[in-house]
């Protein structure tokens, strides 16, 4: 959470939101992967997941967004919690039963809607125009949700695959700054105590400029306009390099010492390599629209969301159980399992004939780190403490 965002109060019976929502989106991330490829390729039985923008939209408004939730929400009461728990698990099992059924694209929506109402009034409130930009951000989002659902069903209007692009750009941005208010004081806590030297920090001039050119980036992507999409690119390579820059003042190899740190470099690193991939992709081709293009967004949702979320996820779960991240020895192993997933289905491009293969190879090392993160969360969660009346 930034800074100066005011949490809700608890009241006398409220559940941390990510106690429920955490171990719900590890578990779906697990199955989603392997279910679109069968969808997609072998079993034409799941009409959710059967054209790769449903997946896309799947990955990022069934998941992601459910780990947005469970992180920002904090303690909120429990017939909300169990209200959207509800909304979330009829959206995502009864999807894949009755796709067009009007009571799940109502849950769907409704999940969506709720966690914006609950979401955007936060940061309002926050002092720093950086954070009262998460106000408009997660509106949007949760907004793209609903429009996402809708394209889904509605075959006369514009093509679904510029609008994923543009939802997980603005996601990348959601990533790069909340990554780096995790990353900042965590990095800076270990320097401090360990070197005894103090770290670079927030760096708030870096984190400006990625508001700046990752929140108009996609604003930018006309597909007739070649002018606008060389601007595009201009901007994104700009940003993968300064998440580089940022990275190296965090001075990542005086940190070699604790894997969990490591395992959330890795995976901010991953921004930047997508960051870049996609700058010279747009850079090169006349269409933002591509299948070259697409696939590089998996650097984003594979390596940088699934690394970043993962740990980001066991932190607070670790944290909350009195305990020390850098104890788990998963962490690093997971970015790892990330990290090569994504190499493959990058890979798969140029795969020729092997491509599949190396699909099923990259979702079946995500799904098993899923169920890895899943497990950990799992017996964090029974080494939590007990306590009556409201959580923190």
């Amino acid at each position: 959470m930034t800074d100066d965002a005011r949490p809700v109060r608890p009241g006398a019976a409220t559940t941390p939101a990510w106690r429920w929502l955490f171990p719900l989106a590890a578990v779906h991330a697990a199955l989603l992967v392997p279910l679109s490829l069968l969808a997609l390729y072998s079993w034409h039985g799941l009409a959710l997941l059967s054209t790769p923008a449903a997946h896309g939209r799947e990955l990022l408004f069934g998941f992601a967004l459910t780990v947005i939730a469970g992180y920002l929400l904090g303690p909120q009461p429990r017939r909300w919690l169990m209200l959207l728990v509800g909304l979330w698990l009829v959206a995502r099992l009864g999807g894949l039963l009755w796709p067009g059924s009007v009571v799940v694209i109502a849950a769907d929506t409704g999940f969506a809607l709720l966690v914006g109402w609950k979401l955007v009034p936060r940061f309002r409130v926050a002092k720093k125009w950086r954070n009262q930009m998460l106000s408009p951000l997660l509106g949007l989002i949760c907004l793209l949700a609903v429009i996402s659902l809708t394209w889904r069903y509605l075959d006369s209007l514009p093509p679904m695959g510029l609008l994923i692009q543009h939802s997980v750009l603005w996601l990348v941005l959601l990533m790069a700054f909340m990554g780096g208010r995790v990353l900042a004081p965590a990095v800076n806590g270990y320097l401090k105590s360990h070197w005894k030297i103090a770290g670079a920090g927030v760096q708030p001039r870096i984190e400006a400029a990625l508001v700046v050119l990752l929140g108009t980036a996609p604003l930018l992507l006309v597909p007739s306009w070649s002018l606008l999409r060389f601007v595009a690119a201009l901007w994104v390579l700009v940003a993968g390099m300064l998440i580089l820059w940022r990275i190296a003042r965090w001075q990542p190899w005086l940190c070699r010492a604790r894997p969990d740190l490591l395992g959330l470099l890795i995976g901010y690193a991953w921004l930047a390599v997508g960051l870049l991939l996609l700058a010279s992709t747009w850079w090169q081709q006349h269409y933002v629209i591509s299948h070259t293009a697409s696939a590089i967004l998996h650097a984003f949702t594979v390596g940088a969301l699934g690394t970043l979320a993962s740990g980001i996820m066991l932190r607070q779960a670790i944290m909350r159980a009195k305990a020390r991240p850098q104890d788990e020895r998963i962490l690093l192993p997971l970015a790892l399992l990330f990290s090569l997933a994504a190499v493959l289905r990058l890979w798969s491009m140029q795969a020729g004939s092997d491509w599949l293969l190396l699909l099923w190879a990259s979702a079946l090392l995500w799904s098993l780190a899923w169920l890895l993160t899943a497990w950990r969360l799992i017996h964090w969660l029974r080494r939590m403490p007990v306590r009556r009346g409201a959580h923190a």
